[in-house]
């Protein structure tokens, strides 16, 4: 079970998680964490700067995180799949 305000970027349209990412910001949320992995990291900065910059202006990235995976392709098989953690809060 995840936590309200994570948003995990997929392979949808972006324009579905900068509308997720907004109604968190709209439903009380003053941080909303955006994450992503591989290929998915290139959406997640999309999804955070439309967001930023068309839809909440007073909203700002606070921290942003990347780290490497080691994830299980098969069987005695091993691969290293980059995430990131863009964490947005509104401004004061």
């Amino acid at each position: 079970m995840s936590p309200d305000n994570v948003v995990f970027i997929g392979k949808k349209p972006t324009m579905n998680y900068v509308l997720a990412v907004v109604t968190q910001f709209n439903s009380g949320n003053s941080t909303v964490n955006i994450k992503a992995r591989g290929k998915a990291i290139v959406r997640a900065v999309d999804v955070a700067l439309i967001t930023q910059r068309r839809f909440l202006q007073n909203v700002v990235v606070e921290d942003i995180n990347i780290w490497t995976e080691e994830m299980s392709v098969g069987e005695d098989e091993w691969t290293n799949v980059s995430s990131m953690e863009i964490v947005m809060t509104i401004k004061e």
